[in-house]
């Protein structure tokens, strides 16, 4: 192998890295939404048929959905840094004095004076684009997000479409080949293998406890499954009775 497909399959794995966040907490609620739909349907009785139909509708709603938004938050984060630092930019053009004022309360803060502090302060306002990095890391406290809004917003929508798939799995291949065991058993124990491995790359994506992070992607998604399908089963009762 050599020097340069090393360097790309290594870039591509960083790329991978960097987007992983947004695939654990896609996969999330890809798993919750469509368990709780599938729970809720079998709460209220209904064929097979209708839950694939229901899983489906709400497996490609709620994941576009959530990739827009996931889309959207990241580029108004990028566009609100660019607005602060053009701000900045014509704060250094037009009041310069307050802006190295400022710069010199920042470093005074962190126990430079005397001739050191003037020193420090003279070669960052001495290069304009240090002067307003500066600015935003320090006095604003805005770091620069370097990941792309369209590939968050694809990493979410494909997460939440292949990990909200694994509750589906089981009926799509028990309307094309009959069997005989408890689908929704089934379905659930591959959700919670699916919640499980979600949970342990939630916890190397936040650095925490595994088994914390595993036990609480697991309640997440039994007590959403459980609220669904009671309510399906009341609603069901509900309307039956009144009819």
């Amino acid at each position: 192998m050599n020097e340069n497909n090393i360097h790309r399959q290594s870039s591509t794995l960083g790329n991978i890295q960097n987007y992983l966040r947004e695939f654990v907490y896609g996969g999330i609620d890809g798993a919750v939404t469509t368990f709780a739909v599938v729970a809720g349907a079998v709460g209220a009785n209904l064929d097979p048929a209708i839950i694939i139909i229901l899983g489906f509708a709400n497996l490609f709603a709620d994941g576009f959905s959530m990739s827009v938004g996931a889309y959207l938050s990241a580029k108004s984060e990028k566009e609100n840094y660019k607005k602060h630092r053009n701000i900045e930019y014509w704060e250094i053009d037009n009041i310069p004095e307050m802006e190295r004022k400022e710069v010199e309360d920042i470093y005074r803060s962190k126990g430079f004076e005397g001739k050191l502090l003037q020193d420090v302060v003279n070669v960052i306002v001495s290069d304009k684009d240090r002067w307003v990095d500066e600015m935003m890391k320090n006095e604003l406290e805005m770091i620069p997000d370097s990941k792309s809004p369209f590939k968050i917003g694809l990493a979410t929508l494909i997460s939440f479409i292949v990990v909200g798939f694994i509750p589906l799995v089981v009926y799509v291949y028990d309307y094309f080949e009959e069997t005989a065991f408890d689908i929704f058993f089934w379905t659930s124990v591959f959700t919670g293998v699916a919640f499980i491995v979600i949970g342990w790359l939630k916890s190397y994506v936040n650095q925490t406890n595994i088994l914390k992070s595993v036990f609480e992607t697991l309640i997440l998604g039994i007590v959403a499954a459980l609220v669904a399908y009671y309510v399906g089963d009341f609603l069901e009762t509900l309307i039956m009775n009144s009819n």
